[in-house]
């Protein structure tokens, strides 16, 4: 192979007990310390490594604008997110290029986050997320399969590179733009408090937390 892209990891979205904390770090950390570990030890090894990341590795952040050179948070996920990037190490020393792609709230309707959020919308039971004033990174399938291929045939791109759209906006401006594309109302905020009761330490950090991306590379 010319190039390997590794996507793979634990769902997030769900609550982290536990265990489900320990696949999402195993999954990401142990998994691609494998993989770069074996691509380092072929007789021809590829050229590049592109490693999926996440805005996670910033932790909340308010309205702060975030480059790739910004450091990073200090939660759980952040924790996580650069145990992940640090785990592609292998391949770096053994000269292949590594290219890490911090990816935001990644929007299809044939999947993902945005998949999920149709249904209390349709019902009329739409609303922002807590005070609605977090920022999201977003970015399209179609433009982050883009941002891949162009980092792929780039050979000067290494290291994090931010994955999202130049135009992140908060939560609240997300929800009325998808209540307006549904034709529905956007009446019923959903408390911080329900949110931490129903995902715990998962609502914290991914649906209240505030990153606003800037896509310096890309």
């Amino acid at each position: 192979a010319d190039v390997v892209v590794n996507l793979a990891g634990e769902n997030i979205g769900q609550r982290w007990t536990p265990k489900v904390r320990e696949r999402i770090r195993r999954s990401r950390v142990e998994g691609t310390w494998l993989l770069a570990g074996a691509l380092a030890s072929l007789p021809e090894a590829p050229d590049v490594l592109v490693n999926a990341s996440a805005m996670g590795y910033y932790g909340d952040r308010g309205a702060e604008w975030l480059p790739e050179t910004s450091p990073p948070g200090t939660d759980f996920l952040a924790g996580v997110v650069g145990e992940w990037e640090a785990a592609t190490a292998p391949a770096a020393a053994a000269g292949i290029r590594v290219a890490i792609t911090r990816f935001g709230l990644v929007l299809s309707p044939d999947g993902g986050a945005l998949a999920r959020m149709p249904p209390p919308f349709r019902f009329g039971a739409g609303g922002r997320l807590g005070s609605g004033k977090q920022w999201w990174s977003w970015v399209s399938i179609h433009d982050l399969v883009d941002a891949l291929h162009f980092v792929v045939v780039t050979p000067e791109l290494s290291g994090p590179i931010n994955v999202a759209s130049p135009h992140p906006v908060t939560n609240e401006e997300f929800t009325h733009t998808l209540g307006r594309v549904l034709r529905r109302p956007t009446l019923f905020p959903v408390p911080k408090p329900a949110l931490e009761l129903a995902f715990g330490e998962m609502a914290r950090a991914a649906l209240l937390a505030s990153q606003r991306l800037a896509p310096s590379r890309v």
